[in-house]
């Protein structure tokens, strides 16, 4: 906020450096429309998920208007009926959360996501509410709204299985359907692993997410990448609580059973600083600098 700790946004759009729709251009015109608006602290592309995610930081009516004119961009640059990519989506505009650094700031994220929400649906957009804005316990989690992914929604919608919260009552034609809520920090972890196929990774991540009994506010999946690369693709909902050196454990123990192997890991986006507590050196995050990669840092450096 002015003259105080901003709110961040975190916006997935299913854009990244290569892909029928949504390629380096896209990304670009989104960038350029946020960056207007907010500070844009962070970018991370990728181009088996055909995906890119920003974190930015702006007092609460410059995220309103940068999250507005992002997607009115995403509209205009990505059409998912070309699409093509690994990760699971609904939308052009994705996901859309406010996240709250802090936990007095956390009704003032609320606030915020709800007026967000209602101008993603002005554009045409359907709006799904989920996790801390979510009006029933089944609508809390994305997997829910993402069943069937961007190709069933128009037919979920008609049945009168998933109703928007806000917004038309069918997905915009060319860019789905849009995720919104308010949030603390999370972290987007990716483990990659060798020695393990695609059915070994799905058993590791259904062990190892919250779900399936494995650790608490973990959400997993196993996702092949283009080089062949199995990859587990988490987001932890607490990293404090549940840092990063407790989940890469776990998916070792897990693959180890399997007979594979943890051999290099990722983050999308940035980290609470103490969610790196006790990380060992082995298993190394691709392109990391604690100086750069999290909130703490990036604030600090006022974006």
């Amino acid at each position: 906020m002015d003259g105080g700790t901003p709110l961040l946004a975190v916006p997935n759009f299913s854009a990244g450096p290569a892909g029928a729709s949504g390629g380096a251009d896209a990304v670009g015109a989104i960038g350029a429309a946020l960056g207007e608006r907010a500070a844009i602290l962070d970018l991370h592309t990728d181009a088996d998920h055909n995906r890119c995610v920003f974190t930015l930081a702006a007092s609460p009516a410059g995220l309103g208007g940068a999250l507005e004119a992002g997607a009115a961009a995403a509209i205009a640059a990505i059409d998912l009926r070309e699409h093509a990519g690994a990760h699971p989506r609904i939308g052009a505009l994705d996901v859309s959360p406010i996240v709250y650094t802090e936990p007095a700031l956390a009704e003032t994220a609320r606030a915020l996501a709800l007026e967000v929400g209602q101008r993603l649906a002005a554009l045409g957009l359907p709006v799904f509410l989920y996790g801390e804005l979510a009006s029933s316990d089944e609508r809390r989690e994305r997997h829910f709204f993402r069943a069937g992914g961007f190709e069933g929604l128009s037919a979920r919608m008609e049945a009168g299985e998933l109703a928007p919260d806000l917004g038309p009552p069918l997905p915009h034609p060319s860019a789905g359907a849009v995720l919104v809520t308010a949030r603390a920090p999370l972290a987007a972890f990716n483990v990659e692993l060798d020695g393990v196929d695609l059915t070994a990774g799905r058993e590791i991540a259904a062990a190892l997410r919250e779900s399936g009994g494995g650790l608490a506010g973990v959400r997993a999946l196993a996702i092949e990448l283009g080089d062949g690369t199995l990859q587990i693709s988490t987001n932890v909902h607490d990293p404090v609580a549940m840092p990063l050196a407790a989940v890469l454990a776990e998916t070792e123990r897990l693959a180890g059973a399997s007979g594979g192997r943890a051999v290099a890991a990722e983050l999308v986006g940035l980290i609470p600083a103490a969610a790196l507590a006790g990380y060992p050196e082995h298993v190394p995050i691709r392109d990391f600098d604690p100086a750069q990669r999290t909130v703490e840092a990036r604030l600090a450096a006022g974006g």
